[in-house]
């Protein structure tokens, strides 16, 4: 009861929290889970309680009450602005006695490099990339979807397969596949019927990323369309990743470039395969990997990089979590 919790870390994404707390010399006292973070849609206190329920669970089971430092890696932190907010609304809650908030990504990126160093691509709903070097340097893009500059992630592939397959079935387009592998995903026969169906909402919304699957699979059995939309993707991750390495001055040094997300790390092989052949083309010294570690690890690790943590305590936290 008597440790002291050093480091609070947060990974908060739209679908859950995980929250680990960290005491001095590495030792993980407590950990815990909660729902989703999203500020947008509930509001910034409610999404704060939401985070308060996984806290509150892991303080309690380490015997602690508070921590040195706060480290959050938050989903929709995506301007200064935001992150400005975020971090005044968790100083209020006086968990920690300092606080940095980073968009979520940076946990991804953390997780899978031994020293704050790299670039990372993450695809799962949305898409989004960062970077970062030890001096403090980072890149990064808003990743708010089409309004800025975005193409992919599991809804913007769903998107693309069903106007491709909507456009074979009527004759605007080419034939592809997909025109009946879609709607039979639903047990349906047309794409005019899953058109219907989802402009009803006879099927929910949400259930559109059910068919990003679909489409690798139709990808696999070798629908030319299908392929190309994941060629699409690679070119895209690629265009993402060489550009953060060009901000940061490392696209000349051997650097990791790490693929996160549920998308990337499914490992599908004409999409892994694709984004290495570019890198090779466009950024030969990239270090392509794919990150598996739980981001609240990489969230750990950025706390502990504030607070000056020596190596073996980075080795001891980053051994708990393998």
């Amino acid at each position: 009861m008597g440790m002291t919790a050093r480091v609070l870390a947060v990974d908060a994404g739209n679908s859950k929290t995980d929250v680990a707390v960290v005491a001095a010399d590495g030792t993980i006292l407590a950990t815990a889970r909660a729902g989703g973070f999203r500020p947008p849609t509930v509001g910034v206190e409610p999404a704060m309680d939401t985070l308060a329920e996984a806290v509150r669970e892991a303080f309690t089971a380490a015997g602690v009450t508070r921590a040195d430092h706060v480290s959050a890696c938050l989903a929709n932190a995506d301007f200064p602005v935001e992150e400005e907010e975020l971090a005044t609304a968790l100083h209020a809650r006086a968990w920690g006695t300092t606080v940095e908030v980073r968009n979520d990504t940076f946990a991804i990126l953390r997780a899978g490099v031994a020293e704050p160093r790299g670039v990372a691509v993450v695809c799962g709903a949305g898409i989004n990339c960062v970077g970062m070097r030890p001096d403090g340097r980072t890149a990064r893009f808003p990743a708010l979807g089409r309004i800025s500059g975005d193409w992919g992630g599991g809804w913007g592939l769903s998107e693309e397969a069903l106007w491709h397959a909507a456009r074979a079935e009527d004759g605007r387009g080419v034939p592809t596949a997909l025109a009946h592998a879609l709607p039979a995903h639903f047990g349906l026969p047309t794409m005019y019927a899953l058109i219907e169906a989802l402009h009803l909402e006879h099927i929910a919304p949400v259930r559109r990323h059910e068919l990003t699957p679909v489409l690798f699979a139709t990808a696999m059995a070798g629908d030319p369309i299908a392929r190309e939309i994941v060629d699409r993707l690679a070119d895209e991750v690629v265009t993402m990743a060489t550009v953060a390495l060009t901000r940061l001055d490392l696209l000349e040094e051997e650097t990791p470039v790490l693929l996160g997300g549920g998308v990337l790390a499914a490992g599908h092989p004409q999409l892994i395969d694709g984004i290495r052949d570019l890198l090779t083309a466009r950024a030969p010294k990239a270090v392509p990997g794919v990150v598996t570690a739980s981001p609240v690890l990489g969230a750990a690790l950025l706390g502990l990089d504030r607070v000056g943590a020596g190596a073996e305590v980075h080795e001891r936290v980053r051994a708990h979590f393998a």
